[in-house]
């Protein structure tokens, strides 16, 4: 397997995948980007299983990113490929059959593949100390992942999807992005709780 660009440097990776690019995975890799830009050794990027690579983010998604206090400048979507799966240490997926598209792209991805709110969900589940008791960010995301995964299917998680604003309102855009925001709240929490690197 070839390490894809995207990926070169990078301690931990995390994925964040929907349809297009478009809407839900780059508000979830914007998202966590800004809550772990002081953590470079994790990086974080997005792809779409449908995308058409090179389109920057329309409008609505801008907005929604901005009212939630993250970047949206200088998005490009990426298409979703197998070396991507297979390099990245964790997958967040914007619903179940993204989920298993990943799983199709490199099935041994399938033990770390979760949709974004089943991860959030089973993180809330996660003592803290567990994870915060790493100083190091790789140690504290791997920590973190190896405990969500423990907890697979132990926890109930209303809701696996995160529905597909494109083409409509402002407010299914700001619906989404509130939506990803709250899930991913607990683990960038626990990611970036404590001292500083």
């Amino acid at each position: 397997m070839t390490v894809p660009e995207a990926w070169e440097g990078a301690g931990f990776r995390i994925l964040f995948v929907c349809t297009g690019n478009y809407c839900r995975s780059p508000m979830a890799e914007r998202l966590a980007r800004s809550a772990l830009e002081p953590f470079p050794a994790i990086q974080v990027i997005s792809a779409g299983t449908h995308a058409r690579p090179g389109r920057p983010l329309p409008e609505p998604t801008r907005r929604a990113l901005a009212r939630l206090g993250a970047d949206p400048e200088g998005f490009l979507s990426r298409l979703l490929t197998a070396d991507l799966v297979a390099a990245a240490d964790l997958v967040l997926t914007a619903t179940a059959a993204h989920r298993s598209a990943v799983a199709a792209q490199h099935f041994p991805a399938a033990a770390r593949a979760f949709t974004i709110a089943e991860f959030g969900a089973l993180a809330r589940a996660v003592p803290a100390a567990e994870v915060t008791r790493h100083e190091d960010p790789v140690r504290r995301a791997r920590a973190l992942t190896e405990r969500v995964c423990a907890l697979r299917g132990t926890v109930p998680v209303d809701r696996l999807d995160i529905p597909d604003p494109n083409g409509r309102s402002r407010w299914a855009y700001r619906a989404a992005g509130r939506r990803i925001a709250r899930s991913l709240a607990v683990p960038l929490r626990l990611l970036t709780l404590g001292p500083r690197p």
